[in-house]
């Protein structure tokens, strides 16, 4: 079955937040590396079989031609913005994506992406890019293919306590989230929203 491979935690300062979830829980997210050509960087902390990414502007990289993913050029504050779901083991991203689109939804296409870790082993994925104007319900789809999986090489772990959607239509949501074969709690609200809390040693981090 589809599983949830990470939560993402959007931030305008990538360093603040680092900090802010270090002081909050105890664990200090893993520097992961940048997105190059995306004017992205990130760090990422365990959930067990899924993780956290932490993701914010790189000062180290020129401004990208396209805007950020995550809408990260318009926050003004960190805030859970998206969740990505990779495939089952004997399923692919394109049976995941075509499941989207009969729910109704086009996760639009399917590229490659890398990034090298600051240990230097290079990580390549499939994934299909997310849209923030849809709001946090609506998952990207991911594919790791034969690379090492950042949830099995992150430590120490975190755990996650509570994820929630918040809309004020839910039941496409639902059916989205039925088709590609998920159980996430989707509840009637007055906005888009993505509700987490994630527990650490020392104590919870939220939003």
């Amino acid at each position: 079955m589809p599983v949830i491979d990470h939560l993402v935690h959007a931030t305008p300062d990538l360093d603040a937040t680092i900090e802010a979830f270090a002081r909050s829980t105890g664990i200090v997210p893993e520097v992961g590396g940048s997105h190059a050509g995306l004017g992205t960087r990130n760090a990422l902390v365990s959930l067990g079989s899924s993780y956290l990414e932490l993701i914010g502007p790189d000062p180290d990289q020129p401004a990208p031609a396209a805007p950020r993913p995550f809408g990260l050029d318009d926050l003004t504050g960190p805030a859970f913005v998206a969740f990505a779901v990779r495939p089952g083991a004997h399923e692919s991203i394109e049976q995941l994506a075509a499941a989207a689109a009969d729910a109704g939804v086009d996760p639009g296409d399917v590229v490659s992406m890398s990034r090298t870790r600051p240990d230097g082993v290079e990580l390549r994925w499939r994934l299909t890019f997310p849209h923030p104007e849809r709001g946090p319900g609506v998952p990207f789809l991911i594919d790791w293919g034969d690379t090492p999986m950042p949830s099995d090489s992150i430590g120490p772990r975190a755990e996650l306590i509570d994820l929630r959607l918040v809309d004020p239509d839910p039941d496409p949501i639902r059916s989205l989230l039925a088709a590609l074969g998920l159980t996430v709690d989707v509840e009637v609200g007055p906005g888009r929203a993505m509700q987490v809390r994630i527990d650490g040693p020392t104590g919870p981090f939220s939003g």
